[in-house]
């Protein structure tokens, strides 16, 4: 577990987070995080549901036009 301090930055407020930390998320400065409310509380996470749910769009877009999608690709 893992105990942040709240800090001023310029008119906002936000968290240092420690490079262990950044090392289990599996990120670093410059990467985005996805906060998730839960019943407990907050969570922390690199995964964005919205990206995901694009993504799986977009494969089953690829898996229906393949042979279209090749032929565009030559």
């Amino acid at each position: 577990m893992h105990q942040l301090k709240i800090t001023a930055i310029g008119n906002s407020a936000g968290i240092i987070l420690p490079k262990e930390l950044l090392a289990r998320l599996g990120v670093e400065k410059g990467d985005m995080l996805t906060v998730v409310e839960t019943p407990g509380g907050v969570e922390l996470t690199p995964y964005d549901p919205e990206f995901e749910a694009q993504m799986e769009a977009a494969r089953d877009v690829m898996g229906r036009y393949r042979n279209a999608l090749r032929e565009l690709a030559k």
